[in-house]
């Protein structure tokens, strides 16, 4: 008989103290064991919970973010519906007038909108990214709505009797430029004609002159 089942026989009414001593930290080590087992289950569903939550809310941003995206275009569209309009500008032209302030917060909110726009098919991952573009569009699209409507409410009231009646000169030869049952010189001359009478009462749009511009040129050039 080896030199350990000769101690275990000698010694065997041991296991009865040892075993009272050892059963609760037996047991304590157990529950141990088990309330990490169930802590590492708690945290394999978190994170496949927050798996599922950050899907969702790609979802839901991307969704938003193309709301964001249409929305910005239906006002640049209105607002470009005046822009290459010379004669409705000349009707409303408070909103081209900087001065006026609810024109300037307009202007200030479609630069910051078009400064923040994401490039076309970019993927925007940060979400205070897209909220601060989210509300810039929302700016944008108010400023506009208010601007547009006191412009309309207004129209030529802030010039004189003498300066409206410029202005609806320039309208009329404005739209005889753009007329294309006219001739090319009768095009011509009008639109020369109506910046003369614009000069010094409102900044006409750029984008509107040169377009008007560019039509008349290409009837000239033959």
């Amino acid at each position: 008989m080896g030199p350990v089942l000769t101690f275990i026989a000698s010694y065997w009414w041991l296991i009865f103290p040892l075993s009272a001593v050892a059963g609760p930290w037996l047991r304590r080590y157990n529950r141990r064991l088990e309330r990490r087992r169930q802590y590492r289950l708690e945290m394999a569903r978190a994170r496949s919970a927050t798996r599922v939550e950050e899907q969702r809310v790609t979802r839901v941003n991307a969704q938003q973010l193309r709301n964001a995206l249409r929305t910005h275009d239906e006002i640049d569209d209105r607002w470009w519906s005046y822009e290459i309009n010379l004669a409705t500008i000349i009707s409303y032209p408070m909103l081209v007038d900087v001065r006026e302030p609810l024109t300037r917060a307009f202007h200030q909110a479609k630069g910051r909108a078009d400064m923040l726009r994401p490039p076309t098919g970019a993927v925007v991952e940060d979400p205070r990214a897209f909220v601060e573009y989210r509300d810039a569009v929302i700016e944008y699209a108010a400023a506009f709505d208010v601007a547009e409507r006191e412009a309309r409410r207004r129209k030529q009231a802030d010039f004189s009797p003498i300066e409206r009646e410029s202005l609806e000169r320039a309208r009329r030869l404005v739209m005889i430029a753009a007329d294309e049952a006219a001739t090319p010189a009768e095009r011509q001359t009008a639109y020369r004609k109506a910046r003369t009478e614009l000069d010094g009462l409102i900044e006409i749009p750029l984008a509107g002159a040169q377009e008007l511009e560019r039509t008349i040129a290409r009837e000239l050039d033959p």
